[in-house]
């Protein structure tokens, strides 16, 4: 849990910088990557934070991995990566659900 945590308090972290990076440095279309990127991070860094303190280490994992592969993939598209990466972008926000799903479910009991 406490790796979960530690992973969670950086990605928040991270989405911090590159938000502040977008709205202070960056075009308008790289800086619109990386505020989705951020906004998205940041919800799922707190969301991780949150299940970690429900004893819920599945949802908090995929949280974490899920916003990783999401927001690292508009990251590395805002950085000049090929388009291609963007395939990246939906799987992530898919294992997000996956952990809302999971808490959800796991809340329930």
């Amino acid at each position: 849990m406490k790796r979960i945590a530690v992973l969670a308090a950086l990605s928040g972290a991270l989405a911090i910088g590159a938000g502040a990076f977008g709205a202070h440095w960056a075009s308008k279309d790289v800086a619109d990557l990386l505020k989705t990127g951020g906004q998205y991070q940041l919800i799922h860094a707190v969301a991780a934070l949150v299940a970690v303190r429900m004893d819920a280490r599945g949802p908090a994992a995929l949280f974490v991995i899920g916003s990783a592969l999401f927001a690292g993939s508009l990251y590395a598209l805002a950085l000049g990566a090929p388009r291609p990466i963007g395939a990246i972008t939906p799987i992530g926000g898919l294992v997000m659900i996956a952990g809302w799903l999971w808490l959800a479910w796991r809340a329930r009991r």
